[in-house]
């Protein structure tokens, strides 16, 4: 409401996801599923260069080694991730890879990211 207590807000120019409600699926990115990783897109898309998703990583999961081509941030919303040169994420880390960066991840006891990409990942190997 502004301050005269008049709604000016058209519901229609907004677009809700319950993630506590949504039906995760098999990240199914690089061409193949990952049994270990579930995931829920929530905007964008790979092929039009943003896309933003939560990741769910279960307990050993290893992410594909990758570069990225763009930007890649995300939101440790809970859990811990370690990175493949010993660093450890935890809940409510933000971490942020400069596009040409290489790396992959896993995690221990599991985990939940927010996910932001700009550009798509490379599949190293």
């Amino acid at each position: 409401m502004n301050r005269t207590g008049e709604n000016i807000l058209n519901p229609e120019d907004r677009v809700i996801l319950r993630t506590s409600e949504a039906s995760f699926r098999p990240y199914d990115r690089y061409g193949f599923g990952n049994p270990a990783m579930d995931w829920v897109p929530l905007s964008g898309d790979a092929e039009g260069g943003f896309e933003t998703f939560v990741l769910k990583m279960k307990p050993g999961a290893q992410s594909t080694p990758h570069r990225h081509r763009g930007r890649e941030e995300f939101l440790v919303l809970q859990g811990a991730m370690i990175d493949c040169d010993g660093t450890e994420f935890r809940t409510g880390d933000y971490v942020k890879y400069r596009p040409g960066s290489m790396h992959h991840s896993h995690s221990v006891d599991g985990s939940t990211l927010l996910v932001i990409l700009t550009g798509q990942n490379e599949k190293l190997g």
